[in-house]
């Protein structure tokens, strides 16, 4: 009888260790996955700013779709975990795949307001997510939809400032600057049909989101700096619109050199421009 009890009570502890160890892989796995979709998004962001440098709109959109191209590769990523996730397993394992969510998040967004100069959907990040059949991977949390379009706020401003200089450069900050703005303020129409409300009434709900917040705060006052410099210097000179491109190209240099670090809350970036180039 002793040894009975004694046999099952190891062949318990075995089905524990075997349990322990599946779980254990599985989250290596979703990490690892994690982390590489996390690297490709940062590439294709770094893809996408190279349109500042396009003078030409073919040539942006050509940047747009190669970038949209890469981010299939991201996609292919997900689709590899989808039977890992099921059901209750995703909220399980959800810590372990929200950063790579989010960075994917934040370039898609990026890629959909180049092209059409709207905030992208949650429906449309989701249909992304999906196989050819429209059949989900798993279902994405609003707090990562969320938490990914706040980040964007970010690479818009880079985005707008840093070819501010350029032809076209300046209406594009306007543009740009009243977009963030309206984001922020829940005012956006692409935004109100997606959330109905604006960031700042979820920030009490959604973990992180308030410092993410304070980020797009820092970043739309940067933004209105360097249209501000814009007015005003546009108002002091008359002079042809080229040698106005150099007053302002050296007007707002401090902008430029402040946004070329990431600011984000506990992001770290230490890319270079040469190897994401290769890469891509």
């Amino acid at each position: 009888m002793g040894t009975t009890h004694r046999e099952s009570v190891i062949e318990a502890f075995d089905k524990f260790r075997q349990e322990l160890d599946e779980h254990h892989d599985r989250r290596e796995r979703l990490i690892k996955i994690s982390r590489d979709a996390t690297n490709l998004s940062k590439k294709v962001i770094f893809l996408l700013h190279r349109t500042i440098s396009e003078e030409s709109n073919n040539s942006s959109l050509r940047i747009v779709r190669r970038g949209r191209e890469k981010l299939r590769e991201v996609q292919a990523l997900y689709a590899q975990i989808r039977n890992e996730v099921q059901a209750e397993r995703f909220w399980h394992y959800h810590k372990a795949i929200s950063p790579g969510l989010q960075e994917y998040i934040e370039a898609l967004s990026f890629a959909h307001y180049l092209e059409h100069g709207t905030l992208v959907s949650y429906e449309e990040v989701q249909l992304s997510l999906s196989d050819e059949n429209g059949i989900s991977y798993f279902t994405l949390p609003r707090e990562d939809y969320l938490l990914g379009l706040s980040d964007v706020t970010g690479e818009l401003m880079r985005f707008a400032i840093s070819g501010i200089a350029q032809k076209g450069g300046r209406a594009r900050a306007r543009e740009v600057c009243t977009f963030v703005r309206q984001c922020k303020a829940g005012k956006s129409i692409s935004f109100t049909i997606v959330c109905k409300v604006d960031f700042e009434r979820f920030t009490p709900y959604v973990r992180e989101l308030s410092k993410k917040q304070a980020v797009t705060s820092q970043s739309l006052a940067k933004i209105e700096d360097a249209v501000y410099a814009i007015v005003v210097r546009g108002s002091e000179y008359d002079i042809p619109p080229d040698m106005l491109d150099d007053i302002i190209a050296q007007s707002i240099s401090t902008f430029s050199c402040s946004t070329s670090a990431r600011s984000r809350p506990g992001h770290r970036d230490g890319r270079s421009g040469d190897e994401y180039e290769d890469d891509i």
